[in-house]
Formats: structure tokens, sequence, C-alpha cells
């Protein structure tokens, strides 16, 4: 898995950008069908620019007042995986999450849980973090500070941050280290 050079984006084929995506972000047909174009008719500097253009276009989502732009607003963010399932169909994700998977079954049982409470308490989103190396126990708290918080909009909003920040830190390892 390797991303072309970022100038040569605007010339791919669809496909090819709908793939870039999938590598930044999550496969996601929403994210295809608001970012794809954007990535064909706008030249990027660098893939961090790439990054913050589709966080912007993910921000207009949440400040709109259409209810048509929340929901495909959350269908994206609800691409992302569960953290700690068993079953993750990205590469990258799987990575990511590994360490998770090392504790007890006692916090894995406590994990599926807490997604659970999430999802309960904001129906048609997925917990998003930029895991980052923490250790169950602190991702887990966070969760339970941001389902205490209650607040959908800030929800979406710090959904957003983590998939940019995740996208950012796929692209720097994807890129390797520069010449």
């Amino acid at each position: 898995m390797t991303l072309p050079p970022v100038n040569s984006i605007t010339s791919l084929p669809t496909q090819e950008r709908a793939a870039i995506l999938d590598l930044l972000f999550e496969p996601s047909v929403p994210l295809h069908t608001l970012s794809v174009d954007l990535l064909h008719t706008q030249s990027f500097e660098s893939y961090n620019d790439l990054i913050a253009s589709i966080g912007v276009q993910l921000t207009d989502l949440l400040e709109s007042s259409s209810s048509s732009d929340t929901q495909w607003l959350d269908s994206i963010l609800g691409a992302h995986p569960r953290l700690g399932d068993k079953k993750v169909d990205s590469a990258q994700s799987r990575a990511e999450q590994a360490q998770l998977n090392t504790g007890g079954d006692n916090e894995a049982a406590q994990l599926k849980q807490l997604n659970e409470d999430y999802e309960t308490k904001y129906p048609g989103l997925r917990y998003v973090v930029f895991v980052n190396g923490r250790p169950r126990p602190v991702i887990m708290e966070d969760m339970r500070k941001r389902m205490a918080r209650g607040d959908i909009d800030a929800e979406r909003g710090d959904a957003i941050k983590a998939m940019c920040d995740i996208a950012a830190d796929r692209a720097r390892k994807l890129l390797g280290p520069a010449p």
C-alpha cells in the first residue's frame, strides 16, 4: 500500500482517487460521493492539505442545518470500525488497534460494552479516536468522558478531528521518510 505523489492526484481516475480516500480514512461510499470530485478539481501541496480540505467538507456537514447533511456525516463517521472489534476490514485499523487487543478478557468485555453504550447514547455514530499507542484503559476512560458530556454535535466534531488525525498519521506512514 502506497500513496501516489500528491501533485498527481487530480489526474488520477475516479477509482484511484476513491482508493486514496479509503487508505487515508476508511472505505465509505458517502465519503467518496462527498470528496472524490474535490481530489479531481483541487490541487494540494501535501497530503496534510488534502486531509484538511476533507476536514472542512466534513465540518460543513456538521454545521449545516439540514438533517440529510447530518445523516450523511453520520454515515461517514460510522464507517470506522468499533474499537477492539475482532473483525476489522481495514489493514490500517487492524494495525492501529493492535495494542487494544492485548488486555485481558475482562477489559475486552468492558470495551465491547462501552462501544454498545456509546452507540446507544449516540445513535448512528461509532466512537472514533486517534488511538496513537494509548492503552485500552486510557481509551475507555475517554469513551466514558465523551458519553458523560452528552453533546452529540461536540461528539461529531471530535470524531471529525480524530478521523483527520488518523488520516494524517496514515499518510505519514504510507509515504515513509522524506528524502
